[in-house]
C-alpha cells in the first residue's frame, strides 16, 4: 500500500532495519560463548562509533555501551517470533526527502532491492545456521555476475546486527551472491589484532601478514587483501551453488531434522568442506595464489579442521615446497570423503524421515565422519 507521508524515507529505512537487527540480537546474542560475545561486541561498538581499526577502545565507555545495548535488546524480548518492522521503500520518482513510499516485509529482499539498488543501497535479510535471522543495509559497492549468478557487493554499512556474515548465497538458481566488504575487513582486523598480541611468525596468519605487508600499515594493505578475499569468497559460494543445484531441497529438509545447534554447525562444516575442496582450493592452487591460500588456512579451524586435520598437514607440505602435490591429493580425497558423508546423511533422512534427528547427529559424531 502506498504511503504518501513526507518523512525522509532513508532515515526511516535505516531505523527499521536496525530495529530488526536488534530484535534478532535480542533472541540470539546469548547463543554465543562469553568470549566470542565480548569480542563481537567490541567490534560492533567500533562500527557504530565509526572508529578507525587501530583506535584504542575506552573500556569504561565500551562497558556502558554494552549495558545500554543489552537494555535496548531487552525492550524487544517480548515481541512474537517473526514480528519484524516493515520496510519503508520509495516508489519511483520524487526527491529523496519528498517521495511516496510503500511498505515491504522484512524478508522480501528481492522487492526491496528492486527499488533500492537504483538508489545506491543494498539490503540483505536471511537466516544463518538455519535459524538465526540476519539483516543489514549498506551503500552499494558494486554489481556484477559470475557463471550466471548475480553478485552484489555491499560497501559502508548503515544498519547491522551483532552477527555480520561476510558472504551469503540466495537459494535461487540465479543467486545472488552477497558479499559484505566491511564485514570482511573487520574480520581481518580482528585476526590481525589477535596476531599482534601473540605474533606467531610461522603461523598461517603470520604468512598473511608478510604477504600483504600489514606491519607497514594495515589500512594501506587492506584493499589488496580485500580484493583477494572477495575472490576466495566467490569461489566458495560458487561451490555452495553447485551443491545446492545438485541436491535441491533434500539437504534443507535433512538439515531441518537436526536436533541440536552443534549438529547444525557440523552439517555446515561438512558442506563447507565439500564446496572448498571441489572449488576453492583447486582454483587457488592452479592460479598460484599463495597469499590467498595462506589466508584461507589462517581461517581453517574449529569443526572444519576437526573433520579434516590432514588438510593442515598438506598445507605445511606446500609451504615446505612440494609444489602443492600433497594439497591436491588431499583435496581430491577429501572431496570424495565428504561427498560420501553428504550422501549418507541424505540416505539416513530419507529412510527415517521425521525420526531421523538422533541418527543424523550420531552420523556426524562418528569417528569415520572424519577424513583420515
Amino acid at each position: 500500500m502506498a504511503d504518501e507521508g513526507r518523512a525522509d524515507w532513508r532515515v526511516r529505512l535505516v531505523q527499521a532495519v536496525q530495529t530488526n537487527c536488534d530484535i534478532a540480537d535480542a533472541r540470539h546474542a546469548t547463543d554465543l560463548s562469553l568470549c566470542t560475545y565480548l569480542l563481537q561486541m567490541r567490534e560492533f561498538f567500533r562500527w557504530e562509533r565509526e572508529l578507525p581499526y587501530g583506535a584504542a577502545l575506552p573500556q569504561s565507555e565500551v562497558g556502558n555501551w554494552i549495558a545500554a545495548r543489552e537494555a535496548r535488546w531487552q525492550a524487544h524480548e517480548g515481541r512474537a517470533a517473526h514480528d519484524y518492522e516493515v520496510l519503508p521503500i520509495p516508489l519511483p520518482g520524487g526527491a529523496q526527502g519528498d517521495v511516496p513510499i510503500r511498505t515491504i516485509a522484512a524478508f522480501d529482499v528481492e522487492a526491496a532491492n528492486a527499488a533500492l539498488l537504483p538508489r545506491g543501497l543494498l539490503y540483505g535479510a536471511g537466516l544463518v545456521d538455519g535459524a538465526r535471522p540476519v539483516f543489514f543495509l549498506a551503500e552499494l559497492h558494486a554489481l556484477g555476475a559470475r557463471e550466471g549468478l548475480r553478485v552484489q557487493q555491499a560497501g559502508h554499512e548503515l544498519a547491522r546486527g551483532l552477527a555480520a556474515p561476510p558472504a551469503a548465497l540466495a537459494a535461487g538458481a540465479a543467486g545472488p551472491i552477497v558479499l559484505r566488504r566491511e564485514s570482511m575487513a573487520r574480520q581481518c582486523w580482528e585476526r590481525y589484532e589477535a596476531f599482534r598480541l601473540r605474533p606467531l611468525a610461522e603461523s598461517a596468519f603470520g604468512a598473511v601478514v608478510r604477504a600483504y605487508d600489514f606491519e607497514r600499515g594495515f589500512e594501506q594493505a587492506l584493499p589488496r587483501w580485500l580484493d583477494d578475499h572477495i575472490e576466495v569468497a566467490l569461489l566458495h559460494e560458487l561451490g555452495e551453488h553447485d551443491i545446492g543445484q545438485r541436491l535441491g531441497a533434500a539437504w534443507s529438509a535433512m538439515r531441518a531434522r537436526l536436533p541440536t545447534r552443534r549438529a547444525l554447525l557440523q552439517a555446515a562444516a561438512v558442506r563447507d568442506q565439500r564446496a572448498d575442496l571441489a572449488r576453492t582450493l583447486p582454483a587457488l592452487l592452479e592460479r598460484g595464489a599463495s597469499a590467498s591460500l595462506h589466508a584461507w588456512f589462517a581461517a581453517y579451524d574449529g569443526l572444519r579442521e576437526a573433520y579434516f586435520p590432514a588438510l593442515a598437514e598438506a598445507y605445511r607440505a606446500w609451504r615446505d615446497g612440494d609444489g602443492g602435490q600433497a594439497l591436491r591429493g588431499a583435496a581430491a580425497r577429501g572431496e570424495a570423503h565428504f561427498e560420501a558423508l553428504v550422501q549418507r546423511l541424505l540416505a539416513c533422512h530419507a529412510a527415517e524421515g521425521a525420526q531421523a534427528g538422533t541418527a543424523l547427529a550420531a552420523l556426524l559424531d562418528r569417528a569415520d565422519a572424519v577424513c583420515a
